[in-house]
């Protein structure tokens, strides 16, 4: 399975490396991966351990208070 956001389904993007020097500016691919830590998520009234971003954790934070 991708690692990607439990909640939003965010996934890895695709780009480009910054090149700072020369004439010739050789764009290098590389790969953007979201920040995903293990956060406890209450679905349905089950409480499990899942991958989220940290937009989503602060999204949870701020809608419980």
């Amino acid at each position: 399975m991708a690692r990607s956001c439990a909640i939003c389904g965010k996934v890895s993007m695709g780009g480009f490396n910054p090149q700072s020097s020369g004439m010739n500016r050789v764009r290098a691919h590389r790969r953007y991966q979201p920040n995903l830590q293990p956060t406890l998520v209450t679905q349905k009234g089950v409480t499990t351990r899942q991958l989220a971003c940290t937009r989503c954790r602060r999204t949870m934070v701020k809608s419980a208070r």
